[in-house]
Order: C-alpha cells, then sequence, then structure tokens
C-alpha cells in the first residue's frame, strides 16, 4: 500500500504524539508498505532548531528510510489560548494544501488533535477519492470544555458539529480506549468503523535495568527515592497536585521528585515550589528522545497525572513506557480514566483521585517504604506492555485495518 500520514509533530521534535507516527511509519515500511510522512517544520521543545529547517516553506527528506514532506507553518504563541485555536485552523489548512499537492495515497492516516486537521482532511478526501482514517488521540472539544478553556456555547456547538462531521465522513476512526470508542459511536461514528487500537510502546527501546545510569549521575540522585514525571507540563497534567504532595513529604529526606519537561503550566508549578520553599523537587528542561529511558531507568516509580476536571477516557501515553521500562506508576486520575483499569488489570501500580495531594503523598510513602512490592508492580506491568502494548503487535493490527478499509474503498 501507498500510505500518507499526515500529523502536526514529528521528530526531530520531541513528544508522545511524534514518536508515536515515527514509529508506525517505520513499522509500517518494515512490512514493505510504501511510507510518506505529510508534516510541518519543526519547533516544538526543541532548544535549537538544526539548521536545515531554518529556512524554506517546503521540504523533501528522507529520515531512517521514510520520505518526509514539510511545509512551514506560522508560529502563534503558545501561551495564549486564542492563538492556540487560531493555530489549529492554520495547521489544519496548511498541511491540507501539502496533501493536496503530493500524490494520491491509497490510505491516509491523519493524527488528532488538533481537530481542524482531520476535518479538512476529511473534505480533501472525498474530493480526492482517499479514504481517511482518523488517529483520536484527544477529544475535542470535550476536554477544552471541561478544561474551562472552551466557554463559548457557540464555539462549542460549532466544534461539536466539526466533530461529528469527522466521525461520520472517515473511513476509519482509530482510538486508545474503549471510552473512547463510546464517545466517538455517540457522537456519529459508525460502530462498525470505529475500532479501538492502543497506543504501542517499543519494549525493546524501553526495558528493564537497574538505577545506576549516566543520568542518575549527572543529577546526583543516589539512593535516593526518586519519583520522576516525565512529558509535557500542560492545563491537562494538573502539576500543582505533584508540587501539593512534594510539600507534603519535605520531611522525607530520602524522597527527591524528579519533573522532566516543558509546557504552559510549567512556570506556573515551578512558582508554586519557589513559594513553599521545597528543596526536595529538580526541575529539568525537556530531553531529547533518546534519554527518556535513561529517566525512567533512573526513577523508583512514576507519576501520571490528570487535572480533576478532565472527565473524558483518557488514557496519556507515558504510561505504557513506564510499564515497559518495569518501573511501577502511581496515577493521580478521574474516575472516567480508562487508564485506571489497565493498570488494575496489569497490577502494575496505585491509582488516587485526580487533585488528591494527600492521596499521591501517601501512595509514594506507601513504595518508598516496600522495594520488593515496587519491584513486583514492576514486573507485572512489563509483562503485561509485551503482551499487549508491544510496537510490533499494535502497529500489525493497525496494518490489519489500513488493508481493510483500502480492500473496502
Amino acid at each position: 500500500m501507498n500510505i500518507s500520514l499526515i500529523t502536526i509533530t514529528y521528530p526531530p521534535e520531541i513528544g508522545g504524539a511524534a514518536h508515536l507516527i515515527y514509529e508506525l511509519a517505520g513499522s509500517l515500511k518494515s512490512k514493505g508498505h510504501n511510507v510518506t510522512v505529510l508534516t510541518s517544520y519543526p519547533r516544538y521543545n526543541m532548544k535549537v532548531i538544526p539548521k536545515q529547517y531554518r529556512s524554506g516553506l517546503r521540504m523533501n527528506e528522507t529520515l531512517d528510510g521514510i520520505s518526509v514532506k514539510r511545509i512551514r507553518i506560522p508560529a502563534l504563541p503558545r501561551t495564549s489560548k486564542i492563538a492556540r485555536g487560531v493555530e489549529h485552523f492554520v495547521f489544519g489548512l496548511w498541511l491540507s494544501v501539502l496533501t493536496a499537492s503530493v500524490s494520491r495515497a491509497d490510505v491516509a492516516m491523519v493524527y488528532s488533535p488538533p481537530l481542524p486537521l482531520p476535518w479538512m482532511i476529511c473534505l480533501l478526501g472525498k474530493i480526492r477519492r482517499l479514504p481517511v482514517v482518523v488517529n483520536i488521540q484527544d477529544l475535542f472539544p470535550r476536554e477544552a470544555v471541561e478544561l474551562g478553556m472552551l466557554t463559548n456555547p457557540l464555539l462549542i456547538r460549532f466544534f461539536e458539529a466539526m466533530e461529528r462531521r469527522i466521525y461520520s465522513s472517515a473511513a476509519g476512526v482509530t482510538v486508545h480506549s474503549p471510552g473512547n470508542r463510546e464517545h466517538v459511536i455517540a457522537q456519529g461514528g459508525k460502530q462498525s468503523s470505529v475500532h479501538v487500537m492502543y497506543n504501542w510502546v517499543d519494549t525493546e527501546r524501553y526495558k528493564p535495568d537497574g538505577r545506576t545510569n549516566g543520568f542518575a549521575s549527572k543529577y546526583r540522585l543516589g539512593n535516593r527515592f526518586v519519583v520522576s514525571y516525565a512529558g509535557t507540563m500542560g492545563w491537562a497534567q494538573d502539576m500543582s497536585t505533584i508540587v501539593t504532595s512534594a510539600a507534603r513529604l519535605r520531611e522525607h529526606k530520602g524522597i527527591v521528585f524528579l519533573l522532566v519537561g516543558e509546557g504552559v503550566e510549567k512556570e506556573k508549578a515551578r512558582k508554586m515550589s519557589r513559594e513553599l520553599g521545597l528543596e526536595n523537587i529538580l526541575w529539568i528542561p525537556m530531553q531529547p528522545w533518546s534519554v527518556y529511558p535513561d529517566i525512567l531507568e533512573a526513577s523508583d516509580v512514576s507519576l501520571i497525572n490528570l487535572h480533576p476536571e478532565l472527565r473524558t477516557p483518557v488514557v496519556p501515553s507515558k504510561l505504557l513506557s513506564i510499564m515497559a521500562a518495569a518501573r511501577p506508576v502511581i496515577a493521580s486520575l478521574p474516575s472516567e480514566s480508562d487508564a485506571r483499569t489497565i493498570i488494575a488489570d496489569a497490577g502494575c501500580g496505585i491509582c488516587v483521585g485526580a487533585g488528591e495531594g494527600d492521596a499521591l503523598a501517601d501512595a509514594i510513602v506507601k513504595l518508598a517504604s516496600d522495594r520488593m512490592l515496587c519491584q513486583q508492580m514492576g514486573r507485572r506491568g512489563r509483562e503485561y506492555a509485551v503482551a499487549q502494548f508491544s510496537l510490533e503487535a499494535c502497529t500489525s493490527r493497525m496494518e490489519t485495518i489500513l488493508k481493510n478499509i483500502v480492500g473496502g474503498a
């Protein structure tokens, strides 16, 4: 098959979305398919933009054997909610232009969010007779409404209509949990076309290993009990709950919080920690993708956390990396999150309520005082990840979905 993968972010950018598509592209290519990635010039989570991306409006390149076609998209301030909303439409328009300018593929898969991108690509698909599969990672506008980021009733109805149009017109929709599938079907998706396609993790890249490595030595973690959070620090992640938990544990000198990443909420959380006079948090900038296995290796336990108002059945992708690295997870999540079911089925960690900093602190103390339990949870998580979420198993299922759509087109 000739497959187009359409996404706003792709390596060398750093982030879960970028590397999910990167791994999918590589896996599909290894199965004999011709894969082309359509994306923007890199800028997200990058301190220094490589020289080849600093000029020009269009470029073609080959990364690890994958053809990548890029278009330059105007950058808007990421701290402004209005600018972020406008940017989503700009991404959709520019990448639709790029998609229309290349040879028609047998099938296209487009990553969402942002919502306007699959909306425009689905419209283009109707014109070009191109079957489009939409990979849903976040349920917009529902998440934005729950977080208070979208309050205008007219805009909410507009985006809900856009969402329904995408689900009804796409040749296929993939979601990463059963709860997400229920939402898509309730909003107009056809039951036969909506597939639960769990996100994957490269279980060869993330492997169990000892805590002593170059990263641990660089940051002088020593024998302290390391509680890590690595990833985006945005509106949905509720970093203040982690800071509250750290404040509760300030007298536990053997416990240190390792917070790695960037995002619009990071400075607010850092300010909160400074005002509380906390010395048990290490704030570390976003690290290269190659370093993330080392961060997990250097940890005793890792965190995932979501804002208490976020009632969608979200499964943070970092959960799978934590499990593959055989580290126990402590999850501060709303009751609706499907990640709770995964953690319970795998027996790989402890769940507490979203926004409950004291409960999060209690869970950390429990694991810090029982290293054997940590090892057992980590081992169970690794076994579950290998069986259910391996790159080969998941991308083979994605290949089957794409083949069936092409065959039925």
